[in-house]
């Protein structure tokens, strides 16, 4: 029997390499004749790094880089050396996580953060990005992150803007003139899963500025910013566009990227699944393996182990889920691909204690390895 797993990281507990491998583990114990094959998932918010990294014989990198606040962070990404593609994660530079509540003020805080991180990656050879923007602290439009790259974002005495959204604020000229070589030759996929565009109603300020410490006045002032911003850079950048779906992600960082870069947005799963080959795998198994910490409604809604479920019914395949916790409502996976769904807990627990990783390594091998025992009493 060819078995893949494809799971999603459970969240403070186990990474998605370490849950496939619990799987094997458990698998082995019922049937020691299979043949599992343990790849990652991630979709494309927090753990890609790792996930990616993990699966496809990656280094991590660690660089010191401008926080959300200018004061300095480490940020860890990853390069995958074979193909020259660097793994980022926006939040590890200009994340939210990174502040503490009282500390969050959009005005503020700066992707600048971000643009580091890629100049490091081109520094060390990198022209493929992968770029998860989610989970940000930021709203300044992502001109932080190109100032960072050496573009131009100048005020009317003609020094770069201030940190923050309220650098929009002082915003009169947007120039490439003195952008970092090598810039140019790279590309840039985008993990984005929202379709918010840049201003308005459904833009990146009224909808997520609120959670990132905005005020409604701030809100009110940021959009206009952000409004002006995009007519400067339509004078001289003909890709920009504010009504393009995903612009308003990560605070305008999803406009920066389409305007500036060479870049396009994707879906963070569909991403992961083209770079990880995942289809390659499927398509030669018997049964796949997927699953993440929490099986839910949302899950059904196109999280990363639905994305899983149809690249395999796209061949047939039969579909398992882990989980370490399943709700009423995570029925709705099973119309979308999803055949059977176990979670792990085995008694009544803390949540402590089933997030130990230990113990939720040992609990996702021994209900495989259960699943398992079933599938080859049937097999015979």
């Amino acid at each position: 029997m060819r078995v893949v797993t494809a799971i999603d990281s459970l969240k403070g507990s186990l990474s998605s390499m370490e849950a496939g491998s619990a799987v094997r583990e458990g698998i082995l114990r019922a049937c020691a004749e299979a043949e599992v094959e343990i790849r990652p998932l991630a979709d494309g918010g927090e753990g890609t790094v790792e996930a990616l990294v993990g699966g496809m014989n990656g280094e991590i990198q660690r660089v010191t880089v401008t926080g959300p606040l200018g004061k300095p962070v480490t940020c860890e990404y990853g390069i995958i050396e074979d193909t020259k593609t660097a793994i980022i994660e926006m939040s590890g530079a200009a994340g939210i996580t990174l502040l503490a509540p009282k500390e969050r003020n959009p005005l503020h805080t700066t992707t600048y953060g971000v643009g580091e991180v890629i100049r490091d990656a081109i520094e060390k050879g990198c022209r493929r990005f992968i770029v998860g923007i989610g989970g940000s602290a930021t709203n300044d439009g992502g001109i932080g992150m190109l100032q960072a790259l050496g573009f131009d974002f100048l005020n009317a005495a003609g020094e770069q803007v201030r940190y923050g959204a309220e650098g929009l604020s002082e915003l009169v000229s947007v120039s490439a003139d003195h952008v970092i070589p090598g810039l140019a030759e790279c590309e840039f996929k985008v993990a984005c899963d929202v379709t918010n565009v840049l201003c308005g109603e459904q833009g990146s300020s009224a909808v997520y500025g609120p959670q990132k410490g905005a005020t409604p006045s701030m809100i009110i002032q940021m959009d206009e910013w952000l409004g002006r911003y995009a007519s400067l850079a339509q004078k001289s950048f003909p890709k920009a566009d504010p009504m393009y779906p995903g612009t308003g992600a990560a605070g305008g960082l999803g406009f920066a990227f389409l305007t500036f870069t060479n870049a396009v947005l994707e879906s963070g799963i569909r991403i992961v699944l083209e770079e990880t080959r995942l289809e390659d795998y499927v398509k030669e198994a018997d049964l796949v393996i997927t699953g993440e910490g929490r099986l839910d409604g949302q899950t059904a809604m196109g999280k990363a182990p639905v994305g899983v479920a149809e690249l395999a019914k796209k061949y047939g395949k039969p579909v398992i889920a882990f989980a370490g916790s399943v709700t009423k409502d995570a029925r709705a996976c099973n119309e979308k691909g999803i055949d059977a769904f176990f979670p792990i807990l085995r008694g009544v627990t803390t949540l402590d204690e089933a997030m130990d990783p230990q113990n939720a390594r040992a609990n996702m091998a021994e209900t495989a390895e259960q699943v398992f025992r079933l599938i080859h009493a049937f097999r015979g």
